[in-house]
């Protein structure tokens, strides 16, 4: 038997990963001298009021390698497998977090993916990689299942503030008030493991309209899309992106996944993306 176990940073909803029983650590987030674990002293909505009212962006980071020790421990007890299926270590420790945290376990058989990818489909991969544990698929299947679909990852964000690029470094304070002025409104895509420009719209509608199409363009559908939304503070525009996406793409579901605090430290309120696999 192998255990899948994911961080905060997948975007998937508490109780879906209590009822499939997937073992999730946190991130940590540091306002000032305050640190903060996000799975439970720090849920998004409590992250968001504080992150409106700090003048100084937060930071984060990955989980302490401890964290992983009950439920490497509890694998081992057990005499099951464990695949960590990690985001991508060019933008996040949690990888070199697992691995450290392994290796006080020699005797225990754990396999570290960097998925080189966050969010939604960092979720994709958790889900499908706990779907095939739960069938019975050993550890090398799901790491070499897993190593086949990161390749053919897509994922698009549109921010709806340069605020956050700008306190963050990524942009400057002059080119973020040009910016808005002329509501520009930059899509970002994860490539290669990391945040990329990848064009820009003038208005949010523009931007949001474009995602449709890029996705259209890129995704062929079905179920092997793994194709979603995500959000924060933006459910209704959300639920309006997954109807074009529709009338757009041959797929039936669309979660809708809302963004983790670790995630919307850079790209603030309102951010909007989807996701889906090639």
């Amino acid at each position: 038997m192998t255990i899948i176990v994911a961080d905060t940073t997948c975007g998937l909803p508490k109780q879906l990963l209590a009822e499939r029983g997937i073992p999730c650590v946190p991130q940590i987030v540091i306002f000032g001298d305050e640190t903060y674990h996000d799975d439970s002293e720090l849920d998004t909505p409590a992250f968001l009021q504080k992150l409106k009212a700090s003048s100084a962006l937060p930071k984060t980071s990955a989980p302490e390698p401890h964290l992983y020790y009950p439920i490497f421990e509890g694998a081992k007890k057990r005499g099951e497998s464990v695949v960590v299926v990690a985001p991508t270590g060019k933008a996040s420790g949690t990888v070199r977090s697992a691995q450290t945290a392994a290796l006080e376990f020699p005797d225990l058989d754990v396999r570290v993916v960097d998925t080189l990818t966050i969010s939604s489909n960092l979720g994709s991969l958790v889900l499908m990689a706990d779907d095939m544990a739960k069938a019975g698929a050993s550890a090398d299947e799901i790491v070499a299942k897993l190593n086949a679909m990161i390749p053919r990852g897509r994922l698009y964000f549109v921010v709806d503030t340069l605020e956050y690029l700008a306190k963050g470094g990524r942009i400057g304070g002059a080119k973020r008030l040009l910016a808005e002025l002329l509501e520009i409104k930059p899509i970002l895509q994860v490539k290669d493991g990391q945040v990329e420009p990848f064009e820009q719209q003038r208005t949010k509608k523009r931007a949001l309209a474009r995602l449709v199409e890029v996705a259209a363009e890129q995704s062929k559908g079905g179920d092997e899309a793994h194709l979603c939304v995500i959000q924060v503070e933006a459910e209704q525009e959300a639920e309006a992106l997954v109807q074009e996406l529709k009338s757009r793409i041959p797929v039936s579901v669309i979660p809708i996944y809302e963004l983790p605090p670790a995630i919307v430290v850079h790209a603030g309120p309102r951010a909007m993306g989807v996701g889906f696999f090639v």
